[in-house]
Parts: structure tokens; sequence; C-alpha cells
């Protein structure tokens, strides 16, 4: 019924994953039944950070989750057949099937996850990003409610790949006036010096020497924003997606990255708007990165 399964738990209260009778301590809904399991290493030890997406059999997302301490999940699902995908930084993604019984507990045992390849570092030497291929965007809320999402048009960027990745280096410079959601009035206004003040600071500048592996595909580049007249310590959360060749044989590497900036933090609190009771913009912006980067020219 489920993939590749190594075997299923115990405890001093006898085998919770024994049979498909729901345990007393669980509710489990009219017309519906009860999905668990657990992602396991290669040793049998639990993988804390496992994320699980159960899907239905058109391939819609019922219902999605990161592993408790212990590596286990459990979600009450409509009856019916599942698709299982479990996923988690530095291992091979699993994916299994299984079915919901109504008013039972299927118990889908351990789930062995395989220790991934990392992916192909990019060789050392100095890159440039390539922005027909890269995206800054952003995402704030207006006035407490709708999301309102942007992007900058115009930037640039250089990276010194070093022989130890740990000891790379970036250095980014960002267009203020290139500033874009899609609203002009809005974009006029986050120009002024309500925000942005793009006469007065023309760039928004992220410079890092420090790279941190943090497993798997995972890293974290810490360094200095410079938005506003104002210079902040900030991290970037990023998954590094690995190398290949563009349309004419030119290698390339790409990354995600996110993080989130606090306004206040560099002093954008639009003060004549905050005195009338409007908060334009809540407390914190998130920024999202899609980059690839190409060899220096």
């Amino acid at each position: 019924m489920f993939g590749r399964l190594v075997g299923t738990r115990r405890s001093r209260a006898g085998n919770p994953h024994r049979g498909n009778h729901p345990s007393p301590l669980l509710s489990v809904p009219p017309h519906g039944g009860v999905l668990s399991c657990r992602a396991v290493d290669q040793v049998g030890e639990p993988v804390r950070n496992a994320e699980f997406t159960v899907s239905d059999a058109q391939g819609r997302k019922v219902v999605r989750g990161e592993a408790d301490p212990f590596g286990s999940f459990m979600a009450s699902v409509p009856v019916g057949e599942y698709r299982l995908a479990v996923s988690a930084d530095g291992y091979t993604p699993f994916r299994g099937s299984a079915v919901a019984t109504e008013g039972e507990h299927t118990a889908l045992g351990d789930v062995l996850l395989q220790v991934a390849q990392p992916p192909t570092l990019p060789e050392p030497g100095e890159w440039e990003i390539e922005p027909a291929h890269s995206t800054v965007a952003f995402t704030a809320r207006h006035i407490g409610m709708a999301r309102v999402h942007g992007r900058f048009t115009t930037f640039a960027g250089a990276i010194r790949v070093a022989d130890r990745m740990d000891e790379s280096a970036m250095h980014v410079v960002i267009d203020a006036a290139s500033i874009d959601t899609n609203v002009k009035m809005r974009d006029d206004h986050l120009r002024s010096a309500d925000f942005l003040d793009v006469g007065r600071y023309p760039t928004l500048e992220f410079y890092s020497d420090r790279f941190v592996h943090r497993g798997g595909t995972r890293w974290g580049v810490t360094g200095a924003l410079s938005l506003h007249g104002v210079t902040r310590t900030v991290t970037l959360d990023t998954e590094y997606l690995g190398t290949g060749n563009g349309m004419e044989g030119e290698s390339r590497a790409a990354c995600r990255a996110t993080t989130e900036l606090h306004r206040d933090d560099f002093t954008i609190t639009w003060q004549t708007m905050l005195a009338r009771g409007i908060a334009v913009v809540g407390p914190s912006i998130k920024i999202d990165l899609d980059i690839q980067i190409v060899p220096k020219s």
C-alpha cells in the first residue's frame, strides 16, 4: 500500500502502528480516516525537519505539514486514496500511496529517506548576476490587509566564488527608482521621500563575505544591507539549486533566497501618514530572490 517502509514503532503502551484500529486518544471525523507515518534516516533516527504533503488522486494538495520532534506526522483526511510526498533538506524526496478508511487509523510506519548527493558548487572565480533570468521581488501588507507584490527591475551583482565556498563574497546594487508594483501612483509614492526617497538614496546595496553551510542545499548568506541611508545586518536564507548550461553552452548556477526586513530598522516610517492614523504598509516586508549567475565576461 505504501512504497518503502522500514518497520514500525512501538511504545510502552503497545505498538500504535499495529493494525488499523483507531487509538482511543484519536478523534476520527465522520466519513474520514487518519493517516500517520514517521520519517527516519538510514540509521533509524528521526528526520525532524521533514515536510509531508498529502494529495488526492487528481494531484490536489489536501494537507501539508512538518514533522514533530520525533519525525512523525499525522492527519485526518476524507476517505479515499492518496499520494504522500516526504521531503527534507539533504535527502532524496520520497513518494508513496495510502488509503484512508472510514473510522480507522492507517499507520504507514517508518519512511526511509535516503541522503541526497549535494549539487555541484560553481567553479571558483568571478561570476555576475544575469538579470534576464533573475528576480528581486518583495511582498508587503497594504494598510494591514491585502498583500502588495512588487519587484525591482534594474539591478546588478558580482560574486567571487572562492576555493572554499564559505570564503566567497558578493556585492549587489539595486536601482531604487526601478521599483514596480504595477500601479504608477503607488510606485511614485514609493519613490518619494515618504518611502525610498530615491532622490537622496538612489540605490540599495548588499555586501556579504559570509557564506555559512546549513546542511544539504541550504546556506545562510549574511551581509550588510544599505537602504534609505541606513545599514543593517541581514541574513538571506538561501537554497542552492545547482549548476547547468545555458542555450549557448555557458555555465550557470542558480539559487533562491528569502529574508524579512523591518521598515523601522531603516527609518522608513511615513510620519505624514502615521499622523493621520493610517498605517500604509505593515511593519515587515518579505524579500524573495531568484538568482542565476554566469561567469564574468
